[in-house]
């Protein structure tokens, strides 16, 4: 096998890219690409690109150019990082779905036959791709008949020594700040050359996962639940345990409404991860009272919602609005006018159905399933979505 004429092939494919798109060929000169025997096709580690001589002999000059770009964007979106403690197959899987998504919209080049493609997925985040495969296969993913596991996890791992990135948490970080300079500095040469457009809309979810600062969903309802005037300062610690506090915090007690989404956007994990969640903040934080509705057109409730409840039988089915539950809980405010000092309400859905046109004078939070609408079409309150790592 001559290398070095499959090493000129690679270079002439990288010329191409530049010739397309400013914004993937900056992303691709931040790449360290290797053709080398190790691999039996390709991979990346992160950092760098392992293409098999023989496999890229095997690719015609297009399907070449999307192999290329399918390992820079791995690299790119960070998707080696963004594993953490997940399945790595599946992983692996929902990452290939995103980026042969973005590669097969781009003229002159296709996927390499025995790529995975999903029209109906490839629009959104690799996490949320990786939430709904784990709940439609059952994390089984014989399904997909798999030919490129080009994900090396393990950073350094597939006998590329001289090559290791490192799988320490320093390392780690110093990818994910090295990829996050690169891809603002290829968003300012795609500008720079108006040649925005060549960033296709549908990127900008994932692209997203680089570009603003990432909060776990968990994190965020902490921070959300507990922001009041109440936060222990000053209280004598030694007896908090025995459930002695200020009597001033009778004035500050917080009522938080919550919603589920019955109408079959979340399903039974879902909700007892979220639900797991509330009541561990209920648990910790007693100035806390709680009311949980289900609803899909209507709106059922309320129960009582405590730490440790047991999960009262869904109601529901039917359609989408979430119309009756912000009228119910503006008539609650009425019915315990005087009893809470502040009021928070928080909806788990897809976020599909019909919003009140009016906004509401209290805060609210949008806990938003896997697929479910973008965080940015909410029309008030803030957005999270939910997913997990594990």
């Amino acid at each position: 096998m001559d290398i070095e004429l499959v090493e000129r092939r690679v270079t002439a494919s990288v010329l191409r890219l530049q010739i397309r798109s400013p914004f993937f060929a900056t992303l691709a000169l931040f790449s360290r690409i290797h053709v080398t025997e190790t691999t039996a096709t390709a991979a990346t580690n992160g950092r760098d690109i392992f293409i098999s001589p023989q496999f890229a002999q095997s690719l015609d000059n297009r399907a070449l150019d999307g192999l290329l770009l399918h390992e820079v964007l791995h690299a790119a979106l960070l998707h080696v990082v963004r594993c953490q403690e997940r399945d790595r197959l599946l992983w692996n899987i929902a990452a290939d779905i995103v980026v042969n998504g973005m590669v097969a919209q781009q003229q002159g080049m296709v996927v390499p036959q025995g790529g995975i493609c999903n029209r109906e997925l490839e629009q959104l985040s690799v996490e949320e791709i990786y939430e709904i495969l784990q709940d439609q296969q059952a994390g089984d993913p014989s399904s997909y008949s798999l030919t490129l596991v080009d994900l090396q996890l393990t950073l350094g791992s597939g006998g590329q020594s001289e090559y290791e990135c490192g799988n320490d948490r320093v390392s780690l970080t110093a990818l994910e700040v090295y990829w996050r300079d690169a891809m603002q500095q290829a968003i300012a040469i795609a500008e720079s050359n108006q040649a925005q457009s060549i960033i296709p809309q549908g990127f900008q979810r994932e692209i997203g996962q680089l570009t603003r600062p990432q909060v776990d969903w968990r994190t965020y309802l902490w921070r959300f639940m507990v922001k009041t005037p109440t936060d222990f300062i000053g209280f004598d610690r030694r007896f908090i345990g025995q459930g002695l506090y200020l009597d001033v915090l009778d004035g500050e007690s917080v009522k938080v409404y919550v919603a589920i989404d019955t109408s079959g956007s979340v399903n039974r994990t879902q909700l007892q991860l979220f639900l797991s969640e509330l009541g561990g903040i209920l648990n910790a934080y007693p100035h806390l009272e709680c009311e949980l509705y289900y609803a899909d057109a209507a709106v059922y409730g309320p129960y009582e919602l405590t730490a440790d409840m047991a999960l009262p039988k869904p109601v529901g089915g039917g359609g989408t609005s979430f119309v009756p539950f912000f009228e119910k809980v503006g008539e609650r405010r009425y019915e315990q006018y005087g009893s809470y000092q502040n009021r928070v309400c928080i909806y788990l859905t897809d976020g599909y159905g019909t919003f009140p046109t009016q906004m509401p004078d209290w805060s609210v939070l949008w806990v938003v399933t896997p697929g479910g609408l973008d965080l940015g079409q909410f029309p008030f309150g803030e957005a999270v979505r939910l997913l997990s790592v594990s």
